[in-house]
């Protein structure tokens, strides 16, 4: 066990205590291990310098470059100095201001000429972009043979620049890393030796050694490659791991019954199947006639008809004699789809009642806020098994729900229910249920592979016909003004040509607390113009009742209403009654009324970009063609710009998948879905590296294929039990 300690080694043993709690504070680093896996960002070389031109606002920022000129300013008659040294790269020009005591030092040492390291939050005064107070290190000596020294030890030499923070910066983490970087040699490596050497990848220790001090690009190529290789193989080894664990599991098998419920449902069916529901549902019953659990993962845009193939699976399973549950996140969805299922489904949603089908069987559904009485029937519907299929939300995991027979779990937008909940309502099977997980945020095949690397995967990518188009506009409130009043002038047209249209807001505003923190924003947006809150539902819905759209029926909806509420406002707007709905994000999933066509997204740059294409994916359901408007002050040059214009180009969920997540980081999108993994991806790219991730999939199957315990690799269960916490791992084991 000797192997692993040094690595455990905490880190205020070896760097102090001040740098250590720095580290463990802003950097989330606490062993040698996690240093020397906090890898550069990039790696400047001596004499190339990073284009000023290029420089990201709000960011810490480490520039190598040139002084051009230095200058002592006075200010509030003369009791007070600052000094401004501008620096050039070739590219561009950057300011570094210094005030009051800290001057001397810069001034002396700043001279015309000098080149030095440079690091610092940029900021813009004036329309130009500065630092402040930057920390730095000259990278050239005084005195001639000294200079000449400096130059050659730097010459060629890459300066690697570290991920920094503001209490921290890039070479003061440098000289920490050098000081654990003798550590390295005790590695564990998790890849087996034939896989090492059958890809011919640098040993761990080396590429440790290369990826922190390299001497040359080819180095960094090197232990990127080998580093990236062991990031994606472990966690596939993990999920490969779960899957194995569920193959092992034993299921009753459910085939379709002929001439039973799904062939009676199918005969009524006023449309036909597309050629996507017709292939993802043949998937889904091929996995439901299996003797082990089905674990699919079910990803299709808005409207694509996935619940039309949930539905399918469920009836199959009903007819071979189990019963099926969806969850769905909300009770506006769970009754949602408890509608709509009903509907389609007529009067084979009424088994054993007067004018019910008798192929038919009971819909039931389960919520928090039920009566007493509707839930006690429902819960005895279960017990009996009288109802075949049940909808509902959480409320479908406590201890008290009991099944007849559960052989199917069909979970509504995954990404808001853990592994966790997941497991809960497949252990009230006899045996665990078949499950299907179903999403309308596409995802990327990487992703699919990474988040949800323990189900099998089918895409619903046609649209059913009858859809229509849907045309975004970002509108730039700030900058054109009229834009804004012509957006709202939009939704008059199209109230007055018989449709409605929503108005989405960030923030509800109606809390005292919230009330508090807004005041205290505006005052500091009296100021500073970009921290004013965010827009509210209740303020919006009153400045449009009184202004811009005076005399149409608004109403509001959002998630601290009283659920019977929030229910009259939906009926009313699905029933025609309310011309504009002005709401929160309670509308983002589930909400289907065909005649709304319009949707104004207020502060649409507060959202994120899947969030966007969601919520723009409530209008254009009918015939008639939708419309969203996505209103922002943000600047025209900012990231947050570039993303609505992102959104407004395409309707392709997948493509903006991936713009998101090249956008977020990485460890934001499998932090949230690996419930219980710590987010270990360094140097994997989700996006990018495509290939790593297949092929190490590949490598993962076939490896715990032939060692599903890993008997023979100990080192790959050490490193895996360091990723895996230990719940998750107990997990693992008794799966």
């Amino acid at each position: 066990m000797d192997r692993v300690s040094s690595f455990d080694e905490p880190l205020k043993k070896l760097l102090g205590g001040a740098t250590a709690k720095v580290m463990a504070e802003h950097l989330d680093l606490h062993t040698v291990g996690d240093l020397l896996h906090h890898y550069p960002r990039r790696y400047e070389e001596r004499g190339k310098l990073t284009a000023l031109a290029d420089l990201p606002l709000d960011e810490h920022v480490t520039v190598v470059a040139q002084v051009a000129d230095a200058r002592i300013l006075m200010f509030n008659n003369g009791r007070g100095k600052r000094l401004e040294v501008t620096l050039t790269d070739g590219s561009g020009r950057l300011q570094l201001v210094f005030f009051g005591h800290g001057v001397h030092k810069p001034h002396k040492e700043l001279l015309p000429g000098r080149q030095a390291m440079f690091a610092g939050k940029v900021s813009v005064f004036n329309r130009k972009m500065q630092l402040a107070h930057p920390t730095y290190q000259l990278l050239d000596a005084s005195d001639a043979d000294e200079a000449t020294e400096a130059v050659d030890a730097f010459a060629g030499r890459l300066l690697p620049i570290y991920p920094a923070c503001k209490q921290l910066d890039s070479w003061r983490i440098a000289k920490a890393v050098d000081a654990v970087l003798p550590s390295a040699q005790d590695a564990v490596d998790p890849l087996p030796a034939s896989l090492r050497e059958g890809r011919g990848f640098t040993p761990l220790p080396e590429a440790l050694l290369k990826v922190h001090r390299p001497q040359t690009r080819a180095d960094v190529e090197d232990a990127r490659a080998r580093l990236k290789w062991d990031e994606a193989f472990v966690l596939q080894v993990a999920l490969a791991r779960r899957r194995y664990a569920d193959t092992q599991l034993p299921a009753v098998a459910r085939r379709p019954t002929p001439d039973g419920l799904l062939d009676a449902f199918d005969a009524k069916l006023p449309f036909t199947l597309t050629e996507g529901q017709e292939k993802v549902s043949k998937e889904i019953f091929d996995d439901l006639a299996t003797e082990h659990p089905m674990h699919r993962l079910l990803q299709g845009e808005v409207g694509s008809g996935k619940t039309m193939v949930a539905l399918r699976a469920m009836l199959t399973v009903v007819d071979a004699g189990g019963q099926a549950a969806m969850l769905a996140p909300t009770e506006v969805l769970a009754q949602q789809h408890h509608r709509s299922i009903t509907e389609m489904m007529g009067e084979l949603a009424e088994g054993g009642m007067l004018g019910g089908s008798d192929r038919g069987t009971k819909v039931v559904l389960l919520t928090g806020s039920m009566g007493m009485a509707a839930r006690r029937q429902a819960l005895l519907d279960l017990v009996t098994g009288e109802a075949g299929i049940v909808i509902g939300t959480h409320a479908l995991i406590e201890d008290k729900v009991q099944f007849h027979d559960l052989g199917l779990v069909v979970v509504d937008e995954q990404h808001r229910f853990g592994v966790e909940q997941r497991d809960a309502l497949r252990s009230k099977g006899k045996q665990p249920p078949h499950l299907l997980v179903m999403t309308a945020t596409p995802i990327p095949r990487t992703v699919a592979m990474t988040v949800f690397g323990d189900l099998e995967t089918s895409v619903l990518d046609q649209l059913p016909a009858g859809r229509s188009p849907i045309a975004s506009h970002v509108v730039p409130a700030k900058d054109k003004p009229h834009f804004l009043s012509r957006a709202w002038e939009r939704v008059r047209e199209e109230v007055e040509n018989g449709h409605q249209a929503y108005v989405v807001c960030p923030r509800i505003g109606d809390d005292a607390e919230e009330e508090k923190k807004g005041r205290a924003k505006k005052k500091a947006a009296e100021e500073d113009p970009d921290k004013r809150p965010p827009l509210a539902v209740l303020e919006i819905a009153d400045e449009l009742r009184k202004g811009a759209l005076a005399g149409l029926t608004v109403e509001v909806l959002h998630g601290r209403m009283h659920p019977d509420e929030k229910d009259d406002v939906m009926r009313r707007f699905a029933a025609g009654d309310v011309d504009v709905l002005v709401a929160t994000t309670v509308i983002e999933v589930g909400v289907n009324v065909p005649n709304a066509t319009a949707m104004v997204i207020m502060d649409a740059d507060r959202f994120g970009v899947s969030q966007l294409h969601q919520l723009r994916g409530r209008v254009g359901r009918g015939s008639a063609p939708g419309l969203c408007l996505l209103v922002s002050e943000a600047h025209e040059a900012s990231p947050a710009r570039a993303r609505l214009s992102a959104v407004a180009a395409t309707l392709d969920g997948f493509e903006l998948s991936r713009i998101d997540l090249e956008q977020r980081r990485e460890g934001d999108v499998l932090g949230q879905a690996q419930s219980g993994v710590r987010s270990s991806l360094r140097m994997l790219t989700v996006i990018d590296d495509e290939e790593v991730i297949a092929a190490a999939r590949e490598e993962a199957v076939a490896v715990v294929a032939a060692d599903p315990e890993l008997e023979h690799l100990p080192e790959l269960r050490t490193v895996l039990a360091a990723l895996l916490d230990k719940d998750r791992e107990e997990y693992l084991d008794k799966g």
